[in-house]
């Protein structure tokens, strides 16, 4: 970290979208100046799609966000892609509302609240080819590029790091046949499983990178086979929009001012309501069962990660989402889930992210909140 460096601040813009190509309210934001363009570091939102291989809201929304930024900034939105981390789940079952928080890194405002305050780095590894997926070759890309964001949020220590939220890509058929063409196997030739392979690829090396899991190659076979290794703060989707491994990054630095800090729980299932109860203590929130408006209005972001349980009940009680031919189980598992967080928060705009292998306890998953402290 550079010492010399002038203190920083965070600000989140939690926006509402009528649909996937609908960046009016960021259009907004920077109409009137409240945001500048070249401020916007990451943005992390949930769009209305099915969340699998084809959902394509994912890129149109990505495709609209790089277009407004780049008439903003007099830049080719190709080339912005390549430097702004837009991480998106599709799929906004149940309550869940479609939304996209916006983070913007400034300089700390005269009159911010000293530190240790809530800190920002990204981050890209190189393109990320089909063979790598779901091997250990893309554990370690990402364990790279988690340190890399490290330095760029000015956080030293791992302990000072709250959530990494990663988005990497998958193999879809095309990518299998040009690997298998230039004489490359993949981990999986199936869509849907390379997904899964890639954010666990994602999970481990957040969990290297944090020096909680050792950088030895024969835990590649623990991919999707060893659930009882697991981050407790990584969060990851995949998707086909995506080439690379792009890293946000957030955790704690005196290096940065303001009012917004950040906690993360483990979910230990799908009806872990303490966990999320216990993220909202620690910043000093109390959901009574739930939020009161003026408490509700402190918060920032939440950030979920949730799995339907594979062996196929909840607290000895017996769940059907992974035998539901008509619903996909991660549908299921992102309306429950949402539904659950929601609640407490008093507010459906809630990141709910199915596919939590390897992120938090086998069959739960993850909660981590942003909020302005009082």
């Amino acid at each position: 970290m550079n010492r010399s460096m002038s203190p920083r601040q965070l600000q989140v813009f939690r926006l509402s979208m009528a649909h996937p190509g609908d960046l009016s309210a960021l259009a907004a934001l920077l109409d009137d100046g409240r945001v500048r363009a070249d401020d916007v570091v990451a943005v992390i939102g949930k769009t209305e799609g099915n969340g699998g291989v084809n959902d394509f809201t994912r890129g149109y929304f990505t495709q609209s966000l790089m277009h407004l930024l780049g008439e903003r900034l007099g830049r080719a939105p190709a080339e912005l892609q390549a430097e702004l981390p837009c991480v998106l789940s599709g799929g906004t079952e149940g309550v869940l509302s479609p939304h996209y928080s916006v983070f913007v890194r400034t300089a700390a405002a005269h009159d911010a609240p000293a530190g240790p305050a809530l800190a920002i780095g990204r981050a890209f590894s190189p393109p990320t080819p089909a063979a790598m997926i779901g091997r250990w070759a893309q554990v370690r890309a990402v364990a790279d590029a988690v340190r890399h964001a490290m330095a760029d949020a000015g956080i030293d220590d791992p302990a000072d790091v709250c959530f990494v939220q990663v988005k990497g890509p998958c193999v879809t058929a095309a990518r299998a046949a040009a690997a298998l063409a230039a004489g490359q196997q993949v981990a999986s030739a199936d869509p849907n499983r390379s997904m899964a392979l890639s954010r666990a690829a994602g999970a481990f090396g957040v969990a290297l990178a944090l020096g909680e899991m050792a950088d030895d190659p024969a835990l590649e076979a623990g991919l999707l086979t060893r659930f009882d290794l697991w981050c407790g703060r990584a969060g990851v989707s995949t998707g086909v929009e995506v080439q690379a491994n792009e890293i946000v990054l957030l955790g704690h630095s005196a290096g940065w001012r303001g009012p917004l800090r950040m906690a993360c729980e483990p979910m230990a299932d799908a009806l872990d309501l303490p966990a999320i109860t216990r993220a909202l203590a620690r910043l000093g929130l109390r959901a009574e069962p739930q939020l009161g408006a003026p408490e509700r209005a402190r918060v920032a972001a939440a950030l979920v990660k949730c799995e339907p349980d594979r062996r196929g009940d909840v607290r000895g009680a017996r769940h059907t989402m992974l035998d539901d031919t008509d619903i996909n189980a991660q549908r299921h598992i992102r309306a429950a889930v949402g539904g659950l967080v929601a609640g407490a928060l008093g507010d459906g705009r809630v990141f709910v992210s199915g596919g939590a292998e390897h992120q938090g306890p086998d069959g739960g998953g993850l909660v981590a909140v942003i909020a302005e402290v009082a």
